[in-house]
């Protein structure tokens, strides 16, 4: 099925010089398959919601190859990219395109305040003395990571009852909800100012991992708030990445990635097929 797939990309499908060609906002972000063995990186473009490159890796060289076949001309086209934290892509994107806006998105900075948020409350459960003090502490983590319209009447109530008995746990919940806050502001400059309050706060918690993730968000600061004034946010990839997972579980996973590829590019770069269809049996 993966050489049928390999063999109708081929012949319907885009060259690849012509999936290349007018890019000017694109969204880069890695795959994992084979049980998160194997990785591939795809890139897409944020105007059309197309994949428009994918190859193995996820290294700063693996995207680093998809600037090298822009060229010249296609990679002074380019002006804003989307990615995560990752250290190679920034790099490869730094690299190839330096006039470009880098924006960060924010979904992946939430989780990394997600994640801290969870590690005070785990840590706070270890410091617990007795059992059920440690079970009251667990069962606060669905609580603390919603959001404030999302609670039930008695989440609410156990909410309520947190800040009166967990400072730390409940300044934790407020460091999440104050930066989830900022990210929905609209004028940049705003941003910026609560950011640096958030962040001074964060420095002044005591909270370890919030300290970590402050230090994180300060260095990539400019890129965050290019988010804030564009917009702009690797959502559409990530919908993506969710429909090529369907599509691995559908074939009872890939063993090899060129079949694996193809497939996403028969699903999510825009092919439109006419399949022929039998005639049917007509009788004299």
């Amino acid at each position: 099925v993966g050489s049928i797939v390999d063999r109708v990309i081929a012949r319907v499908g885009p060259t690849k010089a012509e999936r290349l060609q007018g890019l000017r906002l694109i969204g880069v972000d890695e795959l994992s398959y084979r049980r998160h063995h194997k990785y591939l990186t795809l890139v897409t473009d944020q105007l059309t919601g197309k994949v428009v490159w994918i190859a193995e890796g996820k290294s700063s060289e693996t995207l680093g190859a998809f600037f090298q076949q822009l060229g010249a001309e296609g990679r002074a086209q380019i002006e804003a990219v989307t990615t995560d934290l990752s250290a190679a892509f920034i790099k490869a994107v730094t690299d190839a395109v330096p006039h470009a806006k880098l924006i960060f998105d924010r979904f992946h900075v939430q989780k990394l305040v997600h994640e801290a948020l969870d590690e005070v409350r785990r840590d706070l459960v270890r410091e617990q003395a007795t059992d059920e003090d440690k079970k009251a502490v667990k069962g606060t983590r669905w609580v603390v990571q919603k959001h404030p319209w999302n609670l039930s009447e008695f989440e609410s109530t156990k909410l309520s009852e947190l800040q009166r008995s967990n400072g730390p746990l409940y300044k934790a919940y407020l460091l999440k909800e104050t930066i989830l806050a900022i990210f929905d502001r609209r004028q940049p400059g705003v941003a910026r100012l609560k950011l640096d309050e958030w962040l001074d706060w964060a420095s002044r918690s005591r909270l370890k991992p919030f300290i970590r993730v402050g230090k994180t968000i300060r260095k990539h600061m400019e890129g965050i708030i290019e988010y804030v004034r564009t917009r702009l946010s690797n959502g559409l990839i990530e919908g993506i990445n969710r429909k090529a997972r369907t599509i691995t579980a559908r074939a009872y996973g890939f063993q090899d990635a060129s079949s694996f590829m193809a497939m996403i590019f028969l699903c999510c770069s825009g092919i439109q097929l006419s399949p022929s269809h039998i005639r049917p049996f007509e009788t004299h």
